[in-house]
C-alpha cells in the first residue's frame, strides 16, 4: 500500500510541476508556432511523406528504362540519400534501423551501379555480401521480378502470368478488377499490359546485376509460397499459373487487342492529370513504361502528363533527393487542424478555419468512383489522401475531416461546412461493410482467397475493414450525435471492434504502427460512442497502455509487430508520434489524471526541440504491413502538439471526458 501511495503522490507532484510551471504552457505555444510555420499560403497543410528506398531507387530505374537524359545532380543527390539509409548489415531496411530486406536491397544496389557507383566501393561490397549471405537475389518479391525482367536480368518465367484478358472478365468470375484493392487495381492494369508487351529497358549502359545471384538468373523460375499463403490454395493457384504459361501464347490475337483496348480505356479515364491515376508512384510508374512500350514517345500527352506528375513527388534535401511514394495534403491539413483546435488561441483559430476552408471544395461530390460498383446507390462524398483522386476517396480522411469540420462548428459558431459534413457522414454510412468495419477506399472487399496467388506475396491484394478504420467512422458519426441506440451504423461497428479485440486488450492498427494506433483509434471512438469508461473492453484496453509505456515515459513500436509470428508485446525507442497515441488513447478512456500520463506528457515536453517541434526518425505509419512502411513527417508536430493540449484542456475542466471523436 505505501508503494501505492508513493506512486500516487509521485503522480499528483509530477501533474503540479507541470501545470504550475508553466511549462506546458509554454510547450504548448512554441508548437503550435511551429506547425503554423508550415501553413501554406493557401491554408492548407502539406509534410514530406517518406517511404523507404525502393521508391526513389524505382525513380532511377524508370529514368534508365526510358534511356532518359541523365540528369548528373539529381542522380548525386538520390545516390546520397540511398546511400545513406543502407543498413549496418549492409543491405537496405524498409525502416529507419530495421533488418534487412532483400528487394530493397536489390532495387537499391541496382541503382547506385546504374548512375555510376563502382562495384568495389566498400558500400556496394557489404551490400552484395549482404545479399549473398541470404541466398541471393532469387529471393526478390514479385515487384522486383518484373521489373529484372523488364531489364533482362531475369526472363519472364520468373513471374506469374498476369494475361491482360483478367480485365475482360465479368465480376462473377473467381477473380475481378473490382475484388482487389484500388492500389492492387491501379497498379496492376497498367503491369498487366506491359507483361503481353513484354518489353526490353532502353538501358543505355547496360547495366545487369547478375553479380547479386547465386546462379543464372536466366535460369529462375517461379517465386516460392510466401509465408502468408496457404499451402492448398497457393497449389491450386500455382496449377493454373502453369496452364495459362502454357495456353496464353494461343490466346487469339483479336482478344488480346480487345483487352489491351479495354485497359487503356480504364487507365485513361483514370489518368487523373499530373496527380497520376490512383496519385501512388507505381501505377504511374507503370504507365510511363506502357506508353513506351506501346510506341507513345514522351511526348504523347496521357505519357507525358503522368511522367510530369512523377517528378511533383521528389523532395530535395541539401545534397540529398527522394522520391516520394505520394502526397498527403488531405490528412496532413485536417490532422493539423485538430491540432490547432484542440491548442485554441488567436492566432491557432484562424488558421484552422483557413485550412478546413481549403479542403471544402476538395470534397468529392460528382465522380462515383470505383467503389461505386458494390454500391452503386451511394451518392460520392468523400475526400481522397492526395490533392485530387476523385476516383479513390479514402474513408479515413472523410471521417476525420468531417470531425474536423463538425467541431469548429460547434465551437467557434463557424458557418459554410454543413453540406459538405451532410455528404460526408452519408457516403460514409453507405460505404459499410456487412461484418460491421470499414475499409479505407473499398467495401466488402473479402474475397482473401486472393491473396494466395503468386502475384499476391506482399499480401497486401486486399482492402478489407479493418479496426482503425472502423473506429474513426464510429468517431465521426458518433460526434455527429449517433449511438449504439440510436444507429445500427455505431452499433454494428462496436461489435465489430468487441470481436476484433486481442486478449490482452490492444487492438490492430493497419495504416499506423501498430496496436499503439489501432488502440488509440478504438478508444477514441468508444468513448465518443458512449461506451462506459468501466467496460472491461475499454479497462483491458487502458491498464495495456500503461503497461506498455519505457522508463523514459514515452512509447514506442516497431514494425516487427506486423509479423506472422507475433507472440506479444516487444519494446522499442519511444517516439514522439507514438507517445501522443498513447496518451490520448488513456484520455479518452477517462484516464487523464493516471501516473503514466503525466509521464507521457513529461516526456513530450522534455523531446521538444528548439523550434517547438519533435525530431523523429523512426517509421510509425504504415503502407502495407511487413512489406512498406511510411514516415509521415507531419506527425511529429501535430499529434504532440494535440496530446499536450488535450492533457491541459482536460485538467482544467471538471469532467475529465473528451467530448470529440479524436
Amino acid at each position: 500500500m505505501d508503494s501505492v501511495n508513493a506512486t500516487s503522490r509521485e503522480a499528483q507532484e509530477s501533474r503540479a510541476r507541470i501545470l504550475e510551471s508553466g511549462v506546458l504552457e509554454s510547450s504548448i505555444a512554441s508548437a503550435t508556432q511551429g506547425v503554423l510555420g508550415f501553413q501554406q499560403s493557401d491554408g492548407h497543410w502539406v509534410f514530406e511523406l517518406e517511404a523507404d528506398c525502393t521508391i526513389p531507387a524505382e525513380y532511377i530505374l524508370l529514368r534508365h528504362y526510358l534511356a532518359e537524359p541523365v540528369d548528373a545532380v539529381l542522380e548525386a543527390k538520390l545516390g546520397n540519400y540511398l546511400r545513406r539509409v543502407q543498413g549496418a548489415h549492409g543491405g537496405w531496411p524498409l525502416v529507419h534501423d530495421g533488418e534487412f530486406d532483400m528487394s530493397a536491397s536489390v532495387k537499391s544496389y541496382f541503382a547506385l551501379k546504374m548512375i555510376g557507383d563502382s562495384v568495389d566501393a566498400p558500400h556496394m561490397v557489404r551490400a552484395r555480401e549482404a545479399i549473398h549471405a541470404r541466398g541471393g537475389a532469387i529471393n526478390s518479391n514479385v515487384f522486383t521480378r518484373f521489373l529484372l525482367a523488364m531489364f533482362g536480368v531475369m526472363t519472364w518465367r520468373a513471374v506469374p502470368v498476369l494475361p491482360i484478358e483478367i480485365v475482360l472478365l465479368p465480376f462473377w468470375s473467381p477473380f475481378h478488377l473490382n475484388k482487389i484493392s484500388y492500389w492492387a487495381r491501379t497498379t496492376m492494369v497498367p503491369l498487366m499490359v506491359l507483361a503481353a508487351l513484354k518489353p526490353l529497358a532502353k538501358n543505355p549502359k547496360g547495366v545487369g546485376i547478375d553479380e547479386l545471384f547465386l546462379q543464372d538468373p536466366r535460369s529462375i523460375g517461379m517465386t516460392a509460397k510466401a509465408p502468408h499463403q496457404s499451402r492448398a490454395w497457393f497449389v491450386l493457384f500455382r496449377a493454373l499459373d502453369g496452364i495459362l504459361r502454357v495456353i496464353e501464347p494461343m490466346f487469339p490475337k483479336s482478344l488480346r487487342q480487345r483487352a489491351i483496348d479495354a485497359a487503356l480505356a480504364f487507365i485513361e479515364e483514370r489518368l487523373n492529370g499530373e496527380d497520376g491515376m490512383g496519385a501512388i508512384y507505381p501505377p504511374m510508374a507503370n504507365i510511363v513504361m506502357m506508353y513506351d512500350a506501346l510506341g507513345k514517345d514522351e511526348n504523347y500527352p496521357p505519357r507525358a502528363v503522368t511522367r510530369r506528375g512523377i517528378d511533383k513527388l521528389l523532395v530535395f534535401n541539401g545534397d540529398e533527393a527522394y522520391c516520394q511514394p505520394c502526397v498527403s495534403p488531405v490528412w496532413d491539413t485536417t490532422l493539423t487542424a485538430h491540432a490547432l483546435l484542440e491548442a485554441g488561441g488567436d492566432t491557432a483559430m484562424p488558421a484552422a478555419k483557413q485550412g478546413l476552408d481549403w479542403l471544402i471544395p476538395k470534397q468529392e461530390l460528382e465522380v462515383k468512383g470505383d467503389w461505386a460498383v458494390k454500391r452503386p446507390d451511394v451518392r460520392p462524398g468523400g475526400w481522397a489522401f492526395q490533392y485530387n483522386n476523385a476516383y479513390y476517396p479514402d474513408l479515413d480522411d472523410t471521417a476525420v475531416v468531417v470531425m474536423s469540420m463538425d467541431r469548429m462548428r460547434r465551437e467557434h459558431g463557424a458557418t459554410g461546412y454543413d453540406a459538405a459534413i451532410d455528404r460526408g457522414r452519408e457516403w460514409i454510412e453507405g460505404m459499410q461493410s456487412d461484418d460491421g468495419g470499414w475499409a479505407a477506399f473499398d467495401v466488402n472487399n473479402l474475397e482473401y482467397y486472393l491473396n494466395n496467388i503468386p502475384f499476391s506475396d506482399h499480401g497486401a491484394l486486399l482492402d478489407p475493414p479493418t479496426e482503425d478504420v472502423t473506429a474513426r467512422c464510429i468517431s465521426m458519426l458518433a460526434q455527429l450525435g449517433e449511438t449504439e441506440t440510436t444507429s445500427k451504423h455505431v452499433a454494428d461497428g462496436v461489435a465489430y471492434l468487441r470481436k476484433t479485440q486481442h486478449p490482452e486488450g490492444s487492438w490492430y492498427g493497419r495504416w499506423g504502427m501498430n496496436f499503439i494506433y489501432g488502440t488509440w483509434s478504438v478508444l477514441c471512438a468508444l468513448n465518443m460512442a458512449g461506451v462506459r469508461h468501466d467496460d472491461p473492453m475499454i479497462r483491458k484496453a487502458a491498464d495495456w497502455l500503461a503497461s506498455i509505456q519505457n522508463k523514459d515515459g514515452g512509447w514506442g513500436e516497431d514494425a516487427v509487430s506486423y509479423r506472422l509470428d507475433y507472440k506479444g508485446w516487444e519494446a522499442a525507442p519511444s517516439t514522439a508520434s507514438q507517445t501522443a497515441w498513447a496518451l490520448l488513447a488513456l484520455m479518452a478512456a477517462g484516464e487523464v489524471d493516471h501516473p503514466a500520463v503525466a509521464r507521457g506528457v513529461e516526456y513530450l515536453i522534455a523531446t521538444q526541440n528548439k523550434k517547438g517541434l519533435w525530431d523523429e526518425q523512426r517509421y510509425t505509419a504504415t503502407g502495407f504491413p511487413r512489406v512498406f512502411y511510411l514516415r509521415y513527417h507531419g506527425y511529429p508536430k501535430f499529434f504532440p502538439l494535440w496530446a499536450l493540449a488535450r492533457y491541459r484542456n482536460l485538467r482544467n475542466t471538471n469532467s475529465r471526458v473528451v467530448g470529440v471523436g479524436m
